[in-house]
């Protein structure tokens, strides 16, 4: 008896250890990914989408609080990968880890439901997750530029409003998607399937077409967005947006395509317009239309069972007519 409590009594810490550790893992290989993508601002290197702050506000909204240190893990080794740790290591880890944990308290206390299938659970996500909670980190960080002197104040609001938009577009545009893929798996149709085939073949030749070309056609994204939300919901529509993001990013770090002869700041500025605009967008419309859908099932839903309802009032009703003298009802 005493070794099955002791094995009862370890067990919890145990887990939470190595889901820490798979937490660290994923947070680690999405930084690494993340930086393929950098762009530099004032002398700052910045990433117009830091996929990591998804990862871990996603996380902690699957995992609960207890994978903090999975985060604050992943976040060092990331760093130690770039530079060598010092002192202002701390503030950063700290910074990148209480980012998310204020994402996923402020997400909690306004009732955030994972399946996104309210309109005020988008809202929540842009405006809490990640407009409201990655002020911490991007002020951080700049300021611990500031502090040290590697950057300029004037310089200060420019790579701040980078860093803060690249940590907000991960978790606009990565978090939600985890969601989904944690999610449980929905049926398609045959007409589904091949209705998601198009769409994906016309996102393959329209997304590169819009991003590649010269002319700046980035608008050819947005009908693609739409479809994908209209017919697939929050799955399609995230799907969408990530992959034109992820392109668009490529395109502007080499400079080509929609950014042909900018300048750095006008390179980032235009690729976080596209980007946010994107997962606004997808984000928003898709749960608009789940919220649309869930409420059409939930009438047809009480329409049936008040016609069951019905039904069995209808068969226990008597006959309208008065009772007879012999104790029968008058037909």
């Amino acid at each position: 008896m005493a070794g099955v409590l002791v094995t009862r009594q370890f067990r919890p810490p145990t887990e939470a250890a190595l889901l820490s550790l798979a937490v660290a893992a994923c947070y680690y290989a999405a930084g690494r990914l993340g930086l393929l993508g950098r762009l530099v601002v004032e002398g700052v290197v910045v990433t117009p989408v830091w996929p990591p702050t998804g990862v871990a506000v996603a996380a902690l909204l699957l995992l609960g609080v207890r994978v903090w240190p999975g985060i604050a893990l992943g976040s060092f080794l990331v760093i130690a990968s770039l530079t060598t740790p010092g002192l202002t290591t701390a503030v950063t880890v700290v910074s990148n880890t209480a980012a998310p944990l204020c994402a996923f308290l402020l997400l909690r206390q306004v009732g955030f439901r994972l399946d996104m299938a309210r309109l005020r659970d988008g809202l929540s996500l842009v405006f809490l997750g990640g407009f409201g909670a990655m002020l911490i980190s991007s002020t951080a960080g700049v300021g611990l530029h500031v502090a040290t002197g590697s950057l300029d104040e004037r310089e200060f609001w420019a790579v701040w409003l980078a860093w803060w938009a690249g940590d907000t577009m991960g978790v606009l545009l990565v978090a939600p998607l985890l969601l989904v893929l944690a999610g449980p798996a929905g049926r398609f149709r045959v007409r589904r399937w091949k209705e998601a085939v198009a769409l994906g073949l016309a996102t393959l030749v329209l997304v590169p077409l819009a991003v590649l070309s010269p002319m700046s056609l980035l608008f050819l994204v947005f009908p693609l967005l739409v479809w994908a939300a209209l017919r697939f919901q929050l799955a399609g529509s995230v799907l969408c947006a990530l992959f034109a993001s992820v392109l668009t990013t490529a395109e502007a770090t080499s400079g080509q395509g929609a950014f042909l002869h900018l300048s750095d700041v006008e390179i980032m500025v235009k690729l976080q317009a596209f980007n946010g605009s994107a997962a606004l967008t997808a984000l928003l419309l898709a749960s608009v239309i789940t919220e649309q859908h869930a409420i059409r099932r939930s009438v047809r839903r009480a329409c049936e069972e008040l016609a069951e309802v019905l039904e069995h009032l209808a068969a226990g009703e008597p006959s309208p007519g008065p009772p007879s003298p012999t104790g029968r009802r008058d037909p």
